[in-house]
């Protein structure tokens, strides 16, 4: 697959068009430069408040369902997510309708009214999502490991914020965060589907020629991984325990991160993966269990995380200690690893069949990587991948002393389930 046409505006703002002349669809995502490791404390939330009231009406859309009803009108969808280092704003619309696509975004980006009562409504809105999240074990114990993981830390906190400061939080000071952040060197604006690099580019000078800012701020470098296992507990009446084992991982830019995929598949991606076949298919100790992943531009993190019956927690964690201990001390079986790398390898090409995908796995990379590998080269650096190479990582990351559990369950007394690492050894 080819590279992305890139074009670097003198305003900053970076275009990367990817033409697909046989498909019908036309993805445009503006991807900006800010989430919520970019915030204080009192910010906490800030990226993603603001995400949420752009979306309540721009100069030329006044009203959210006049943006809605534009988009799904002709059939598109629109949306937005924010992480811990990126916004996005983004849709997808039918190749005859783009140029309206792209001067909505536009206006979301440069022009949203952002009027007091809209602020007020998606305060109230945002604190219902919180409080949705803590009432939802499976979701909330992923929020306790990430702040044991990163403890005072932006990246130990929900990407929401807190209740404290979302109170806080005005009109005024979402606007100021807003001024620092959203400029145009902080963009970029990532196009694939049917439309040429001329058209994305005449479109790109047209609304967004006159846009100017300053370099925004950085964020808050990731702390260095601390050692001692730690662990965090919260009782509630709940029918299943729910846990997640975590540990540091490594960077979007690291040269192991392309073994650390193959032995996350290994671990626990999938129904043929080590731990569902282990834990539920022959134990029955757990019906959801799974590993995962996350990359930041500094740092990373891997886990665990399981649905187990209270009665069989320690047991569950002793099968998953044991899992782990076999990639540090073993090799992966050659057939086991081939079948890893045809997954990891599928699994990406299936998602990239889609335009609003290739426009994010392209726009994702530029933004906080200042370059871009194409999918023909990830699969070359997979295939790379040794058995030598996962138990390597392995030994590196899976560490007792770098351990953090989190546990939400019925228990009355919390107990040290934590001290179950000590045989993973250093």
């Amino acid at each position: 697959m080819l590279r992305p046409q890139k074009t670097y505006l003198p305003s900053g703002i970076r275009l990367l068009v990817t033409p697909l002349p046989h498909t019908m669809a036309v993805s445009i995502a503006f991807m900006v430069g800010v989430g919520s490791r970019y915030e204080s404390d009192p910010e906490g939330g800030a990226s993603h408040f603001i995400e949420h009231v752009v979306f309540k009406g721009t100069a030329k859309w006044p009203t959210a369902k006049d943006i809605a009803s534009s988009v799904e009108g002709v059939g598109g969808i629109i949306n937005g997510s924010t992480s811990q280092e990126m916004t996005s704003y983004w849709l997808k619309l039918p190749k005859g309708h783009w140029k309206l696509g792209f001067e909505l975004l536009c206006d979301l980006l440069l022009s949203p009214l952002f009027r007091e009562e809209d602020v007020e409504k998606e305060r109230a809105v945002i604190l219902e999502e919180l409080r949705g999240m803590k009432d939802s074990p499976e979701d909330w114990v992923f929020v306790m490991a990430a702040s044991i993981l990163w403890p005072n830390h932006p990246l130990g906190r929900e990407i929401i914020g807190t209740n404290e400061s979302l109170q806080a939080l005005s009109k005024e000071k979402l606007l100021d965060f807003r001024a620092k952040h959203y400029t145009p060197k902080n963009v970029v604006v990532s196009i694939a589907g049917a439309i040429t690099a001329e058209e994305a580019l005449e479109a790109t000078e047209r609304y967004l020629s006159t846009w100017e800012g300053s370099s925004p701020p950085s964020f808050i470098p990731a702390p260095a991984p601390s050692d001692g296992p730690i662990q965090a507990y919260e009782s509630r009446r709940v029918e299943q325990t729910h846990l997640v084992l975590t540990w540091y991982g490594l960077s979007l830019n690291h040269p192991d991160r392309f073994a650390l995929s193959i032995l996350n598949a290994i671990l626990g991606e999938g129904m043929s993966s080590r731990l569902f076949t282990e834990i539920r298919e022959k134990r029955g100790l757990a019906y959801n269990i799974s590993s995962y992943l996350e990359f930041f531009t500094d740092s990373g993190s891997m886990g665990v995380a399981a649905g187990i019956s209270p009665n069989r927690l320690e047991e569950a964690l002793k099968a998953i200690i044991e899992q782990l201990a076999l990639l540090k001390t073993q090799e992966v079986p050659e057939e086991e690893l081939t079948k890893a790398k045809e997954f990891v390898k599928g699994r990406l090409l299936l998602q990239l069949e889609d335009s609003l995908s290739l426009a994010f796995w392209y726009g994702r990379q530029e933004l906080l990587l200042g370059r871009t590998l194409t999918p023909s080269e990830v699969i070359q650096a997979i295939d790379a991948v040794t058995s030598q190479d996962v138990r390597r990582v392995a030994g590196e990351l899976m560490k007792s002393s770098r351990m953090k559990l989190a546990v939400i369950g019925p228990y009355r007394k919390e107990k040290s389930w934590i001290r179950t690492v000590e045989s993973l050894g250093s």
